[in-house]
């Protein structure tokens, strides 16, 4: 088949913008729920969305693998369709579990098809480089629903902030319609065998390795992307709108962060590039603490501009990782692989809303940067050993 990489580019990139969107949205929602929910409450809202996440990737494999990429990616975008629609409509909180739930289920779906397509129709640095483009989109989706959503909230119409994710729902018809004619190149395993030699390959000590840094990559950004506006808001003592553009600014030099990665992958060592950002994250959020504890009055508006850059160096390390190991994936593994990394994600980004939970909860956020290093040191550690493997045995 003849594909054309540049035309699949742009539709993989929309999507995950989207999805970024509403996975990124529990910073709106904890910010507006947080008089009527406890941090507690708000901690356990994230797990609607990840466990059934988790549970549906495994056993959409044979699903993906039936109908093809594209049309599980279709599928995927049309629940997000019907459900936007229909969020502002249903004004009671039970919904909002609901819709994570559906909105989780969605991105199963979508995150295992987009990735397949990537892996189908692109190798090795052009892999890395498409990878770490599609996932820059997912850092302006970021961008955008703080940007669009805090400009809501501090105008007239705050109490309509609701019907912002109409606007998704159309964003989303516009990528069905770039999705229908596109020709891409699908490769799946017998789906009668798609789980053979599974739990052998699991048992590889590099993929061990390998998902228990994505778990820990995912609990990492969660912490951020969902929590950051409450520490800005709790502890930097700014209003809403501007604890909504910390997260804001986040994205936009996560988005810079991993654009930039794309570019400098074709030309360095993939591992080269981890070590220098885990190195450059430890600095600014160490930096950020020692203002915090010692120089809070006098540094205050230092910490609101820091903490942000750690976007330029932690947004190209979730793509690094997934794109080395991927290139290494027998294709037939391609789907199971996937699934199981959708399942770390899922596992990873609910206990990192549940361990912010309690820190806030706990009356903790304080030390923020503190509890964000500890488990990016776990993830240093566990660099070193991956990029001692070369070869993924079966």
């Amino acid at each position: 088949m003849d594909v054309n990489n540049t035309k699949v580019k742009w539709p993989l990139m929309l999507s995950f913008l989207i999805f970024s969107m509403l996975l990124n949205s529990m910073g709106v929602i904890i910010l507006q729920l947080s008089e009527e929910v406890s941090y507690k409450g708000l901690g356990f809202l994230e797990s609607f969305k990840d466990i059934p996440m988790a549970i549906v990737s495994l056993f959409c494999v044979n699903l993906i693998s039936k109908t093809g990429n594209k049309k599980a990616l279709i599928f995927s975008l049309v629940f997000v369709v019907i459900s936007c629609f229909a969020l502002p409509l249903v004004d009671q909180f039970w919904f909002f579990k609901i819709w994570l739930s559906i909105i989780g289920v969605s991105f199963a779906l979508a995150k295992i098809a987009v990735f397949s397509i990537i892996k189908n129709n692109f190798k090795d640095e052009r892999l890395a480089s498409t990878m770490s483009r599609v996932e820059a989109s997912f850092m302006i989706g970021i961008f955008a629903i703080n940007i669009g959503f805090g400009s809501l909230l501090s105008s007239a119409y705050a109490e309509y902030w609701k019907y912002g994710f109409w606007l998704i729902a159309v964003l989303s018809i516009i990528n069905l319609m770039m999705l229908k004619p596109l020709k891409v190149e699908e490769i799946n395993p017998d789906t009668s065998n798609v789980f053979a030699g599974g739990l052998q390959f699991l048992k590889s000590k590099i993929i061990i390795t390998f998902f228990s840094i994505i778990f820990l990559m995912v609990f990492v950004e969660q912490s951020f992307n969902s929590w950051l506006p409450s520490f800005y808001k709790n502890n930097l003592k700014v209003d809403s709108y501007f604890a909504l553009q910390s997260t804001a600014f986040l994205a936009l030099f996560s988005f810079i962060g991993r654009l930039v990665t794309s570019k400098l992958i074709l030309r360095f060592h993939w591992y080269r590039l981890v070590v220098v950002c885990l190195l450059l994250i430890f600095i600014i959020l160490g930096a950020s603490q020692v203002l915090i504890t010692i120089f809070y009055d006098k540094a205050r508006l230092a910490i609101i501009c820091l903490i942000p850059l750690t976007g330029l160096f932690l947004s190209p390390l979730y793509p690094l990782y997934n794109s080395e190991v991927l290139n290494k994936i027998p294709k037939e593994k391609t789907h199971f692989f996937l699934s199981v990394v959708v399942i770390c994600s899922s596992l990873g980004s609910s206990f990192g809303s549940l361990y912010m939970a309690m820190i806030f909860y706990e009356k903790l956020s304080y030390f923020y940067p503190l509890c964000i290093i500890l488990p990016l040191l776990i993830i240093f550690g566990l660099t070193f050993f991956l990029n001692k493997t070369s070869k993924i045995h079966d």
